[in-house]
């Protein structure tokens, strides 16, 4: 009897999670095989374009990630509308997959329209899919024990680069703008996030990464995501019901903590079940889909208890950051993140609508207005960062608050969820993307001057001539 009331509300439960997406139930079952070719084509431009970009960023030295981002505008509502999506305002008319389909089916207006949505819908859950998989992926890349290296010091530059750009941020929106609050707390929590890998690959390519400012910079991103993600679990939560409750924020901060802190304390016990698991699986994919099962699980359960999944997928990944095979999933998750995450990155980049910041149009012109604003906020409430560092004579504050400027990849989180959530308006979500290619391409040249000379970095197995902090 228990069993049967738990399966019953588990299945209830999960209903309610799905039974929002129409995805091809709304379609006559003539023009399913339509959606369906909707959906490919659009996975083609997606691709194509993602490729291109990153090939074209890398070449000119800039993240991979932003050439996915710009490719995304270029293909979105913004230029070709070629990945378009009805929460944009534009119809099955103004899409040019659409107009494809038409001319070879010859749909009638309200078929053309409903296959346009639910082909929509499929793309905006693959994409959510990708973030998932993404913050997995982050999870497992942010190394634990290097946080408990680099000790107090990453951790007030990383409180520091947190609290200050959140306040000021935020504050800001609300008195400077009007803006109402939640949509202002989702913009200032946009401002907390650090890119690990952008600083990363800079500091690498100075032979500063071992260096006490490059340590202090890397273990405090790390700490930036984790905060960033509790951060990002109750903006977002709080956007579900609108209206700021403090019980429920605590609530929420709360549990968010326990959840991410419960997780790692537990990882152990996780650890050797998922290293238990491994060795008595004896067919391909032993190792990868366990861990799938154990990510999707954890995002479901962070889901469950009122937060985001990505919250749960990333403290899956910090988990089995610790396990055994932990240097073989890295490479087997890697292809399935390169096939769902440029999903994402692109069309958070096609939703935005770069028109709205056209200063010929009076409209317009406060949200330029909001976009220098947080452009400012951005580099200033990351730069303070430098002069929080205590106790190192000598240090190079400069090259730490510029360590911690770049956004990157996790502020492009922040703006697609909020983007999904109908918290931001266009002229808010345009104004962060901006914010983020801005300070992403503006951190490693900068980053470079403020260190000055470059080191070159040690050999294979050769001790680095810096200081580990």
């Amino acid at each position: 009897m228990f069993l049967n009331h738990t399966i019953t509300a588990l299945s209830s439960g999960m209903a309610s999670l799905v039974a929002p997406i129409p995805l091809l139930a709304t379609v006559e079952a003539e023009n399913s095989p339509i959606v369906i070719s909707g959906v490919l084509l659009s996975l083609v431009v997606i691709y194509l374009a993602s490729k291109l970009g990153a090939e074209v960023a890398l070449k000119f030295d800039f993240p991979p990630v932003l050439g996915e981002l710009v490719a995304g505008v270029i293909v979105g509502v913004s230029a070709l509308h070629l990945v378009v999506f009805p929460e944009s305002g534009l119809s099955a008319s103004n899409s040019g997959i659409m107009t494809v389909l038409q001319s070879i089916n010859h749909l009638s207006p309200a078929a053309l329209t409903s296959v346009f949505e639910s082909q929509s819908e499929v793309i905006s859950v693959l994409a959510e899919l990708g973030v998932i998989v993404l913050l997995f992926e982050i999870g497992l890349e942010s190394d634990l024990r290097q946080l408990k290296e680099v000790g107090v010091q990453a951790v007030v530059v990383a409180c520091a680069g947190v609290a200050v750009p959140f306040a000021a941020g935020t504050a800001g929106l609300m008195m400077i703008f009007h803006t109402p609050a939640i949509s202002a707390i989702f913009a200032g929590a946009a401002l907390t996030a650090t890119s690990i890998g952008i600083t990363s690959k800079v500091l690498s390519e100075l032979g500063r990464l071992k260096s006490k400012e490059g340590q202090i910079i890397v273990g405090a991103a790390v700490i930036d995501d984790v905060l960033g993600i509790i951060v990002l679990a109750v903006v977002a939560s709080l956007a579900k019901t609108g209206e700021i409750d403090v019980v429920n924020v605590i609530y929420l901060i709360v549990s968010a903590s326990v959840f991410l802190l419960g997780s790692i304390l537990l990882g152990g016990i996780f650890n050797k079940s998922f290293t238990a698991v491994v060795e008595k699986l004896k067919t391909r994919g032993n190792i990868v889909i366990p861990a799938f099962i154990f990510a999707l699980f954890m995002a479901f359960l962070a889901n469950a208890i009122h937060l985001e999944a990505i919250l749960g997928a990333f403290a899956a990944g910090l988990v089995l950051d610790e396990s055994d095979a932990r240097n073989e999933l890295d490479e087997l998750v890697k292809p399935i993140a390169d096939m769902v995450v440029p999903i994402f990155f692109v069309t958070v980049g096609s939703r935005a609508d770069l028109g709205v910041l056209n200063p010929t149009v009076p409209d317009n012109r406060a949200g330029l207005l909001i976009a220098t604003f947080l452009i400012v906020v951005a580099i200033l409430g990351k730069l303070v960062t430098g002069w929080v560092v205590f106790g190192l004579p000598g240090i190079n504050r400069l090259a730490i608050g510029v360590g911690m400027v770049p956004r990157g990849e996790v502020g492009l989180v922040f703006a697609g969820i909020g983007s999904a959530s109908g918290v931001l308006d266009k002229p808010l979500e345009v104004s962060i993307i901006i914010m983020v290619i801005l300070t992403t391409f503006l951190a490693p040249p900068f980053l470079r001057i403020a260190f000055g000379d470059t080191v070159e970095p040690p050999a294979s197995g050769e001790p680095s001539s810096e200081q580990i902090v």
